[in-house]
């Protein structure tokens, strides 16, 4: 007679195997879905880590500043695009600008 524990034991265990795979090794597909996410001026505000305005975000696409794209004239935002403007603004640490300026002093010579 078969041992339905045991059974059962398999399959969970090929269950936890499976999901270990998926954790260290996402799929690029999902990671595509992520990249080609679009966003409206609302999605934005929230995606936002400053909760910047209607506004805010208005006077930003007026001067250029922040990637758009229209339809009809509804604005919308790849979040691939925000979260590399959103990288733009990182400042540099102390140690980074110091690297930098030794860097550059080396080359200099």
């Amino acid at each position: 007679m078969n041992n339905p524990f045991k059974t059962l034991d398999e399959r969970l265990s090929n269950i936890e195997n499976l999901l270990l795979d998926i954790k260290h090794n996402p799929t690029p597909k999902y990671e595509a879905q992520q990249d080609s996410l679009w966003l409206d001026l609302n999605e934005l505000i929230e995606y936002d880590p400053e909760k910047r305005s209607k506004p805010t975000f208005y006077g930003y696409v007026h001067e250029g500043t922040i990637p758009y794209h229209k339809r009809g004239k509804k604005l919308i935002f790849l979040k691939a695009e925000i979260d590399e403007w959103l990288k733009l603004g990182r400042v540099k640490t102390n140690s980074e600008i110091e690297e930098e300026s030794n860097n550059y002093l080396a080359n200099k010579k």
